[in-house]
């Protein structure tokens, strides 16, 4: 019988520099670049849906068939008339990248408004996953309703995954985004933080204090990431250290979190240990930060 995984967030329309005062389109976001790599490596017992709003217009029309070609299931995305994807613009300047964002107006912010049929959505997953991002484009009460229904999740005894992925700029108040972050960890059966966010935000001195901190929340494994310095599986008091794998050459590193969580979580689920599984998901970041953009062909990622 196939089992399902629901990954829930924003995937936006991207534009990045095509050259000649030219753009390309194209499309990503945190959850569902996730989702994209967890499709790529994870076997075909797995069902992988996607869980967001879209509007009606041709834009939401083109991100629905871009998912389908992926093998993403989108029959539980809620359609919203009126309303269009976030979009986001990337700029470079000497090398570096910055990002210019309309997603106010987006339509994934009401994926929570109806509280029925994200209970539904909820309850037709056997593995969730969502982010930090996902609880701050929500409302307030939407927040709290998706939270809600992750808790009853959790209670079940179904996986529930989550990655803070820390966006200061999308929270209105910072105690808020610490005390939501913190309920989204409490809600989960596992975390997978960034330390450089959680020393810059949560004040953590080391990688020890963000597990302490997680667990206390509740959290049976927190998987620790810190770039170029490799990650930390926690599972009770074990701690095994994962080094990360040197990419070829380093491209860009749009989406090395993201594709770390899909190689782990895909890994995870087909059986392996934390410690194999996180080694799988540095491998898969590894390939995937020697290439431009948040999402490379599956046929580039280590078998």
């Amino acid at each position: 019988m196939t089992k399902r995984v629901l990954s829930i967030g924003e995937c936006m329309v991207e534009l990045s520099q095509a050259g000649q005062g030219l753009l390309r389109k194209g499309f990503a976001g945190d959850t569902f670049n996730t989702a994209w790599y967890l499709r790529a490596v994870l076997s075909t017992d797995w069902q992988v849906d996607y869980l967001t709003a879209l509007g009606d217009d041709p834009l939401s029309e083109e991100l629905l068939a871009f998912m389908q070609k992926a093998g993403i299931g989108t029959g539980l995305i809620r359609r919203i008339p009126g309303k269009t994807p976030g979009l986001y613009l990337i700029s470079l300047k000497d090398g570096e990248r910055t990002f210019s964002y309309w997603r106010d107006t987006s339509a994934a912010r009401q994926l929570a408004d109806d509280a029925d049929h994200l209970r539904k959505a909820i309850e037709s997953a056997d593995v969730l996953y969502f982010s930090g991002i996902t609880l701050a484009i929500l409302s307030p009460h939407a927040a709290d309703t998706l939270l809600s229904e992750l808790r009853r999740a959790k209670a079940v005894g179904k996986h529930v995954i989550f990655d803070p992925n820390i966006r200061p700029r999308l929270w209105s108040e910072k105690q808020r985004m610490l005390d939501t972050i913190t309920a989204g960890a409490a809600a989960s059966t596992i975390v997978l933080p960034s330390f450089d966010d959680e020393e810059t935000h949560f004040g953590d001195a080391n990688v020890a204090e963000t597990i302490e901190r997680y667990q206390a929340a509740g959290v049976q494994r927190v998987v620790v990431k810190n770039g170029s310095q490799g990650a930390t599986v926690a599972e009770g008091s074990q701690r095994t250290f994962v080094p990360a794998v040197p990419p070829e050459r380093l491209v860009d590193t749009t989406s090395a979190g993201d594709s770390f969580n899909g190689g782990f979580i895909g890994k995870l689920l087909d059986g392996a240990p934390a410690a194999e599984a996180a080694a799988r998901g540095a491998a898969v970041a590894s390939v995937v930060i020697a290439h431009h953009g948040a999402l490379i062909e599956p046929a580039l990622l280590p078998s």
